[in-house]
Parts: structure tokens; C-alpha cells; sequence
């Protein structure tokens, strides 16, 4: 008998004494816990006194049937699995309290031990994930996962929403949401309240995989497939086998891996490089970008099937600025992990520290929130943060003329202008013009200017390459004009 059955209690619910002990016998030699009532109200009582896997309960009872206690457990958001016992000519209220009422299943009596015992194992199993889907929505709608999902505000709780619906089905989700959302958090969310979630969770972030290292690490290499390759090594696919794969800035992925991994998601099997043979795998694929997708698609980055093929299911996750109530219960889920992790005792922030907080417009979102906090915590190490035990250089609502997180080495009007955007001009000039720019504030550091604008060092590489040619080509067409005139 293992130890998932002998821990599973079962309440038996027949006001019919021989056969509610008959019933609680075969329970028994299944390996399960009978817990025994004679009717509904009692069947409520003992619900309340203790914990419940599966319900079993006959329809006809006196003082309350089955059909009311069901009745009365779905008032309660009680959704404990119950399958309805019901006598010859009774199939019409069984049914009808599985459609109304949410009944697992029903059976004729008497109940056949054969059939009862899958019937068990396969509620107890139901129960098992409805307990850990309120568990996670309780974590959810307060501390969330290292803080990332907290919120109490109409656009989180969307998000909040879309994960519920779309964590028990097996379709791809495209995440998008810019830089320091929690998008990883969200796909880890989703995992956990999925049918997977006992299942290993691979998130892999393509921006920080060398171009040369990509398809290795997706699908795998075997011995001397390439130099360096020692050994064999499967692949994110096979080590996500059962279980799901995040691939976070998809659109970072090279044009000819993508072409490969929307192979492997058409027919769910990957061949590793330098063999001959491929390998079946089972795998829920996760994506995201802080990319907006269309424009993703548009300059050719992020391939147009490839984004159809993922985009069955689409959340996004608003910026901090645009729910900035979700600060204040932010913060206190930051210090309850930041505390115990640090061994620190902050209690709160003060009024005037909170403003500045509320004041900020977090370009860099819960990420940045983060780095204050914790910043904070370590430097004060108990009792409350005032305004002035911030972070240094964090003065709430950032200054327009500058962009996040820099200060210019002279004032603005002596080094740099504001940048100001007349309508009309194409979309790719303003961008060349504003990678320009902050190329210019980083002194020429690429890899700053890469983290500052969101995007991955190979992609700022290849707008600066675009740039480049663009403004070549143009100057052959204005000497061609100038030639021609």
C-alpha cells in the first residue's frame, strides 16, 4: 500500500447502515481512509472537522440529501471531488448533479470495487491539484514568488486571471512584458498550477546564449559533434521531458534555430547534433519577449510562423508604473524574503520613503524595486527605512531629460541635449537616433547601453550594423540626386 493511499481520507455519506459499511470495507482494502456519515449534515460536520480527498455519496438520504449537500459544498467554493451513488432509475438526478453541481462521476449501486478504486485514485489526484491551484492563488494575490506577482490592482489581477485559465490546459502562452516584469515568475506560476507541475521547469534566456552555443543547448550535442564536445548532453527539450520549457527573449533566438525549434514543436521530436536519430519529447512550451511581438515580427527578428505557432495564448504583464498601488504590498513581500534572507529585521518604510517609491516611475520595474529594497536592508538591517536610507542617487521620479539609471558625467545642456522627436519621421530613424544617444551618455559602452535599452549586445550589434547601411545608402541617394540635378 503506499503512502499517498493510507494518508487519503474518503468520506462515506449512505444513510443505509449495511451498506454504508459494506462500502466502507471495500474503501479499506483499497488502501484508503473511510470517514463515515449517515447524511449530509453530518457528512458537513465532519468536513469541517477535518480534512477530505474524495467524497462518496448516495442521492436518497433523510435530512439532507445528496443532492443538497452538494448543493451546500458549492456554496461554500468547497470543491472537494464527489462521486454520486445512485439507485435503478436514478441516472436522470445523478447526471443532472454533475452537470448543476460538479459532481466527479457517479456509479449504480451497489458500487463495484473494481470500478470504484480507479474512480478513487483518479479524484484524489483532482483533489491534489485543486489544493495546490488555491494554494498558488493565495501565493498569487499576496506574496507571490519572490515578491514578482504580488498585487492587489485591476491590471495584476488580470494577469492573475489569464494564468488561472490557461495553466490547466496544454497550450504554448507567448509572455511579453518589458524588462524586470516577472514574466519568468509567471511561467513558473503557470507550471505549478498545470497538470505538469510535478514535471521538471527549464527556463533558458536566449539573450545570453552565444549564437555559436544556441542549438546545443536547445536540442542537445552527442560526443565530438563539435570541438569542446566531450561528451554527450541532452538538450532543454529532453531535460524538460513531462515537464515545461521556458524560452525567455525568443526574439533574440538566430533565424536558423528558430527554424529548427518550430520543427521540434510540430512534431515533438528533436535530434541532437552530430546524431543520426531523434528523440521523442513531451513538452509544454512557454515563450517571452520584452519585445512588442509586432514589431518583433516586422524587422524579422522573431519569425512570422514561428510567432503564430506560439501565440495560442498571449498574457501581458503591465509595467510597475502603470499599477502603482501594488507598491506598498510589493515592498512587504520584498522584506519578509529579503529579511530572511539577508538575516535583517526592517519593519517598514516611512511615509516620506514610501512617496518617493509611489513618485518613481521604475523603469526597470519589479527588478529595480528590488535592488532599492534590497539595498536598503542590507545597509539599515532593522527597525524603518526612512527617506533619506534609500538607495543613493534614488530621488523618486526620475528626471525626463535623462535616461534611467544614468548621470551624465556634465550637465545636460553642456554634454547632451534633450532629445526632441518631430512627427512624421520613420520609426527607424527615431530608433538609430536613440540608441545614438545612449550610446553617448554610457561613454560608448555597449553592453550598458544594451542592458539600459532592453535588448541583448547581439541585437544592439545588428541595429547598429542596420544604422549603419541605412545611413550609407542614403548618402548614395542624395549624392545620385545631387549628381542628377
Amino acid at each position: 500500500m503506499s503512502s499517498s493511499r493510507a494518508q487519503a481520507r474518503i468520506l462515506l455519506v449512505d444513510d443505509n447502515d449495511r451498506e454504508r459499511t459494506e462500502l466502507a470495507d471495500a474503501i479499506a482494502t483499497l488502501g484508503y481512509a473511510p470517514v463515515m456519515a449517515e447524511n449530509g449534515e453530518e457528512a458537513l460536520e465532519k468536513l469541517g472537522s477535518g480534512k477530505v480527498d474524495a467524497i462518496v455519496t448516495d442521492m436518497m438520504m433523510p435530512r439532507m440529501d445528496g443532492f443538497r449537500l452538494l448543493k451546500a459544498l458549492a456554496d461554500r467554493s468547497d470543491y472537494t471531488p464527489a462521486v454520486v451513488l445512485t439507485g435503478f432509475g436514478k441516472i436522470r438526478e445523478a447526471l443532472s448533479a454533475m452537470h448543476d453541481l460538479g459532481a466527479f462521476w457517479f456509479l449504480e449501486k451497489p458500487a463495484k470495487r473494481e470500478v470504484l478504486g480507479p474512480l478513487l485514485e483518479r479524484a484524489i489526484r483532482q483533489k491534489k491539484l485543486l489544493d495546490e491551484t488555491q494554494r498558488l492563488q493565495r501565493q498569487l494575490s499576496h506574496k507571490g514568488v519572490l515578491g514578482d506577482l504580488v498585487g492587489t490592482s485591476e491590471p495584476i489581477r488580470r494577469v492573475f486571471s489569464l494564468i488561472q485559465q490557461v495553466a490547466p490546459t496544454t497550450a504554448s502562452v507567448l509572455i511579453t512584458g518589458e524588462s524586470g516584469t516577472g514574466k519568468e515568475r509567471v511561467a513558473a506560476a503557470i507550471h505549478r498550477l498545470s497538470s505538469r507541475a510535478t514535471g521538471p521547469f527549464v527556463a533558458i534566456n536566449c539573450a545570453a546564449l552565444p549564437e555559436g552555443l544556441m542549438e546545443s543547448e536547445l536540442f542537445g550535442h552527442e560526443k565530438g559533434a563539435f570541438t569542446g564536445a566531450v561528451g554527450r548532453q541532452p538538450g532543454c527539450f529532453e531535460q524538460a521531458h513531462q515537464g515545461t520549457l521556458l524560452l525567455d527573449e525568443i526574439a533574440e533566438m538566430p533565424l536558423a534555430s528558430q527554424s529548427r525549434f518550430l520543427r521540434v514543436l510540430e512534431n515533438s521530436r528533436v535530434r541532437r547534433l552530430g546524431s543520426t536519430s531523434e528523440v521523442e519529447v513531451d513538452v509544454r512550451v512557454l515563450a517571452a519577449t520584452n519585445r512588442p511581438v509586432q514589431e518583433a515580427v516586422g524587422t524579422k527578428l522573431l519569425r512570422e510562423d514561428l510567432y503564430y505557432r506560439l501565440n495560442a495564448f498571449q498574457i501581458h504583464i503591465p509595467p510597475l508604473r502603470q499599477r502603482k498601488e501594488d507598491i506598498p504590498p510589493l515592498v512587504e513581500a520584498l522584506l519578509l524574503h529579503l529579511n530572511e534572507r539577508h538575516s535583517c529585521r526592517i519593519v517598514d518604510l516611512d511615509r516620506e520613503a514610501m512617496g518617493l517609491l509611489m513618485e518613481h516611475s521604475w523603469p526597470g520595474n519589479i527588478r529595480e524595486l528590488r535592488n532599492v529594497i534590497e539595498w536598503s536592508v542590507i545597509t539599515v538591517r532593522e527597525g524603518t527605512v526612512s527617506a533619506s536610507q534609500l538607495r543613493p542617487g534614488f530621488r523618486g521620479q526620475e528626471s525626463p531629460s535623462l535616461l534611467p539609471g544614468l548621470t551624465p558625467r556634465k550637465p545636460p545642456s553642456s554634454e547632451l541635449p534633450s532629445l526632441t522627436f518631430e512627427a512624421g519621421r520613420p520609426l527607424h530613424q527615431l530608433e538609430a537616433e536613440y540608441i545614438r544617444y545612449t550610446l553617448k551618455q554610457t561613454g560608448n559602452n555597449k553592453r550598458k547601453t544594451a542592458s539600459i535599452l532592453g535588448i541583448s549586445l547581439r541585437t544592439l550589434y545588428a541595429r547598429l550594423a542596420e544604422s549603419s547601411a541605412t545611413g550609407e545608402k542614403s548618402a548614395e541617394d542624395a549624392s545620385a540626386q545631387a549628381s542628377a540635378g
